[in-house]
């Protein structure tokens, strides 16, 4: 009977680790592709909390470099049928995906949520996920780029951070000296944009083409290319990120436009000043582009895969996860009702706070497939200006007919 007893003991055991095996392989696997280098850890904690909580899907993520790094990824992913379920796609790319028919349509897991729960997110993210009718984004990390400054040098010499761009001029000529200057120019066209439509214009024509060549591109190239030539500005490509940033923090210059969530990337330096940051300087309209990216699924992704994504979605969008992604990312918290659960941190240190305060006057990038390439021309004719002496004109009149020519 004891010998029974054990037997039958042992085929209970066995049978559970088989049925408990089994359980963990109907596991559905949710690949997901990012860019968050600067708070993988956070987001690696948030992955591990969704698959501890549920037995259904398991996410497994994959840093793929910067957003252009990962719009390369992705498009080669694509072409060799091995793309990735989740994809986190910077804004100015996804109307190419979208275009391009590779994202699945997410209006049936839409129409699942609470009215209340979708009327939570600021409308001008939650609207940029649909494209062409049709849902295929859904937002996550959100921001506007802002001013960057040195507080503590702005202090010792009596400045305050500029409200116009006449004013920045003013000011990065009163930083500047033999050894350091006002600010950082950047060929990026995220920042750019935000001069031209402080200008009254577009980077893009409301009818979709390229628009390089219109007056209010042309002052704001001209308005940075004399910084540069009067020894008020430092010139840096898009491609030297990491350069720029050592430029600021070892106070070569004094002041740079950025992402608010690029402050977590001058966190592991000891910078012997207080950061500090500020609205964007207006022109003749007080506005910006918002920035950040939507996260998007594969249209050849299988039904459970799609639905595994939908779950983490809604995991990443509970309010205690968006809090402790905003403390580690920096980026705008994309729920309003988050906003009481973040009063404390912001009063910490209220410069934390300019990328939520500028939102009312944030408007999308370009929603045209095309501006995924015409945007590298654009920056490609700011980088031959503002290190390579180009004439201003010139170079934007070839961003222009190269940008008409891959229409």
């Amino acid at each position: 009977m004891k010998k029974f007893v054990l037997a039958l003991t042992a085929l209970t055991l066995a049978t559970g680790t088989l049925l408990a095996s089994q359980a963990q392989r109907a596991r559905t696997t949710v690949t997901f592709w990012h860019s968050m280098a600067g708070a993988e850890k956070t987001l690696n904690a948030l992955v591990d909390g969704f698959n501890r909580s549920q037995d259904q899907y398991t996410v497994i993520p994959k840093m793929v470099g910067s957003y252009p790094e990962a719009n390369t990824q992705i498009i080669a992913a694509l072409r060799a049928k091995n793309a990735p379920v989740l994809f986190q796609a910077e804004i100015g790319f996804f109307p190419r995906l979208a275009e391009d028919g590779a994202l699945a349509d997410l209006a049936a897991f839409e129409k699942t949520l609470e009215p209340a729960f979708a009327k939570d997110f600021f409308p001008a993210l939650w609207n940029y996920g649909v494209y062409e009718g049709k849902r295929y984004g859904l937002p996550w990390n959100a921001s506007t780029p802002v001013l960057f400054f040195n507080a503590s040098q702005f202090r010792a010499k009596g400045l305050k951070a500029p409200t116009t761009w006449a004013e920045f001029a003013s000011v990065s000529k009163a930083l500047s000296s033999r050894t350091a200057k006002g600010f950082l120019a950047i060929a990026d066209s995220w920042q750019f944009e935000q001069m031209v439509l402080s200008r009254g214009g577009q980077v893009v024509t409301a009818d979709g083409k390229p628009n390089f060549t219109s007056k209010e591109v042309v002052d704001a190239l001209e308005f940075l290319r004399d910084a540069v030539k009067s020894g008020s500005a430092i010139p840096r490509s898009l491609g030297e990120a990491q350069f720029a940033i050592l430029n600021f923090v070892r106070t070569k210059a004094f002041m740079a436009i950025a992402s608010i969530a690029n402050w977590p990337d001058i966190l592991p330096f000891s910078v012997a000043f207080e950061l500090g940051a500020a609205p964007l300087p207006r022109g003749t309209r007080n506005v910006v582009p918002f920035g950040g990216a939507q996260l998007v699924v594969m249209r050849d992704s299988s039904a459970d895969e799609q639905a595994g994504a939908w779950a983490f979605w809604q995991h990443l969008m509970r309010p205690e996860n968006i809090v402790s992604w905003t403390k580690a990312s920096y980026y705008v918290p994309v729920r309003r009702s988050v906003l009481p659960l973040l009063s404390d941190w912001y009063k910490e240190n209220p410069y934390r706070k300019t990328a939520f305060e500028q939102f009312d006057e944030a408007v999308p990038r370009p929603r045209v497939a095309g501006y995924a390439t015409w945007k590298i021309y654009l920056e490609e004719a700011m980088e031959r200006v503002l290190k390579g002496g180009a004439d201003v004109r010139s170079a934007l009149e070839e961003a222009q007919q190269r940008s008409l020519a891959a229409r």
